[in-house]
């Protein structure tokens, strides 16, 4: 069939705040990770032979996705990084170095591949892409999609002739200065012979450097022109936005978690909220172990992570919730993606928790719900003498107790001796 490689190297600085800890191909989608998503596509075609090249939060990957099996899939990982006064840092080869650095070190690439970047959502029809490569002989192929012309100053654009045979490529053109409306996706078909061209030890790039040099060598190069969903998450602004798309149901195959309770309405396990004093407006999803008090108000589309606690009067528009996120009562979020250390717009403006500069309050869910139940102080008790007898007596009342001469003090409540 094929092999498929996922580009999982970079950094995501461009997605900041929501790559500090993590790679981008790990951003949650309805609390599953980008590359899940991916995976899961891969083996709905048959390609089961997945390598992934890593650095920047490496393990957070690994960790996570093992050797694939629980998807039906070997995965394969290629480290990129150097050796610095004894660290170990990240350093990226760039996508088509690290794709050499795979084939020198254990020749993966001994058939078609499939190649992927990790930070976008797609529904291609794989299957059709692999039969056009091959039935036009391609030693390469771009899937591209047509985009209106106004749009074409965000994308890089492919130049091809009346056959598909790509002639050159444009960076973000101005639409008057654009010969074409077909966008590259970063979604690439190859033959191991591709890999030729590549230099070895080297940084070096798929889309500025190598394809520039297939067209000059006039390689069979083509494009393919495909209408799909192509979600990409380049951008804050684009990731705030292809979560009100996959809420809204837009991508068949991306359903919502949990169970529906109202219409519009989806909740995990075991959650906690008042619905009769509660105003919710789909689509919303609300996760496991979440409570919500009285008073507040969330309208969708909107996603609440496992964890979460919405206090009383707080109002939550066409926004998303990272797990354990605590928003304070009377608070106003809006068209924001919120976690226990950070806001940010959809914009990609951040305030971070404590800054002085907004009066909006939220914080970490678990702080509250790790508070141990409030406990009774126990009664002191204190000695009372009646003759040769001794008590003790608590608040509530005494207890009997054995005396010298074999006689009883006697409670109401019980009797210890």
């Amino acid at each position: 069939m094929a092999k498929g490689m996922i580009l999982a190297a970079g950094q995501g600085t461009r997605v900041r705040p929501l790559t500090q800890d993590l790679p981008k191909p790990m951003v949650p989608i309805l609390g599953k990770p980008l590359m899940e998503y991916l995976i899961e596509h891969l083996a709905r075609h048959g390609i089961t032979e997945v390598m992934v090249n890593v650095a920047f939060h490496h393990q957070r990957i690994e960790e996570y996705f093992g050797d694939g099996h629980r998807w039906g899939v070997e995965i394969g990982y290629a480290y990129e990084g150097v050796r610095d006064q004894g660290d170990i840092l990240p350093r990226p080869l760039g996508s088509a170095g690290g794709m050499r650095r795979i084939q020198d070190f254990g020749g993966f690439f001994d058939e078609t591949t499939l190649v992927l970047c990790g930070d976008a959502l797609i529904d291609l029809d794989i299957t059709a892409a692999l039969a056009e490569h091959k039935a036009k002989g391609a030693l390469a192929s771009v899937v591209a999609l047509n985009v209106p012309r106004a749009d074409v100053q965000a994308y890089g654009i492919v130049v091809a002739d009346a056959d598909g045979r790509i002639q050159s490529f444009q960076e973000k053109p101005t639409p008057i200065e654009a010969k074409s409306t077909l966008a590259s996706t970063g979604i690439y078909l190859f033959e191991p012979e591709i890999l030729q061209h590549i230099p070895s030890d080297t940084v070096y790039d798929i889309g500025s450097q190598l394809f520039p040099q297939l067209v000059a060598q006039a390689v069979p190069f083509f494009v393919q022109d495909r209408p799909f969903n192509w979600l990409d998450i380049g951008r804050v602004s684009d990731y705030w936005s292809v979560l009100q798309r996959v809420l809204q149901g837009e991508i068949d195959y991306m359903k919502m978690p949990g169970h529906q309770v109202k219409p519009g309405i989806w909740v995990g396990l075991n959650t906690s909220i008042p619905w009769d004093e509660v105003h919710i407006e789909g689509p919303v999803y609300i996760g496991s172990h979440v409570r919500i008090e009285p008073g507040a108000r969330i309208i969708g589309p909107a996603w609440i992570g496992h964890g979460s606690l919405v206090r009383a009067g707080a109002d939550i528009t066409r926004s998303v919730l990272f797990e354990y996120t605590r928003i304070a009562a009377d608070m106003q979020f809006n068209e924001m993606i919120v976690s226990r250390h950070y806001c940010v717009n959809r914009r990609g403006e951040t305030l971070y928790q404590g800054d002085e500069a907004t009066q909006l309050r939220w914080g970490d869910a678990r702080a509250e719900a790790l508070q141990l139940p409030k406990q009774q102080t126990p009664a002191r008790p204190h000695l009372v003498s009646l003759d040769d007898y001794r008590a003790v007596e608590t608040s509530e009342g005494p207890i009997s107790w054995n005396g010298p001469k074999g006689r009883v003090l006697t409670s109401s409540s019980s009797t210890l001796g």
